[in-house]
């Protein structure tokens, strides 16, 4: 329904802007691409039993112990 309508004015729109009118679509076009695209986030699904045997129970003795990266932050604010 709109086609007719927007041929018609582009028709009498010169040719510099036709040209210029041809880039903008080229534009929106690229835009809605990339929104398309964008929207449509691929959800990861969780396999249960992935982690098994990543944590060893039970705990270390040492578990809530500082770690050795922040006991220098730590004596500093004692």
């Amino acid at each position: 329904m709109m086609q007719p309508v927007i041929l018609e004015k582009l028709a009498e729109l010169p040719e510099s802007l036709q040209t210029e009118l041809l880039h903008y679509i080229e534009f929106l076009i690229e835009k809605q691409a990339k929104n398309s695209t964008q929207q449509k986030p691929t959800k990861k699904r969780r396999v249960a039993g992935t982690m098994k045997g990543m944590f060893v129970l039970p705990l270390p003795d040492e578990f809530d112990e500082p770690l050795e990266d922040m006991k220098e932050y730590v004596n500093a604010h004692d």
